[in-house]
């Protein structure tokens, strides 16, 4: 299981950006959603480390 939270704001963000955490779920500062480990959710969450923090467990 991966643990993603939302750490920065999306404004400034690219819409692609924007797509994909609305993809995961993170609408908001803080938000955490949790989700099994696959190909796809690692390549959303690749495009951006920069704004999350990803805790495994």
């Amino acid at each position: 299981m991966l643990k993603v939270k939302l750490l920065k704001s999306r404004i400034g963000c690219s819409p692609q950006q924007r797509r994909t955490l609305d993809a995961l779920g993170l609408r908001k500062i803080r938000a955490e959603k949790s989700f099994e480990e696959s190909p796809s959710v690692m390549g959303m969450v690749e495009k951006v480390k920069h704004m999350v923090e990803v805790v495994k467990s």
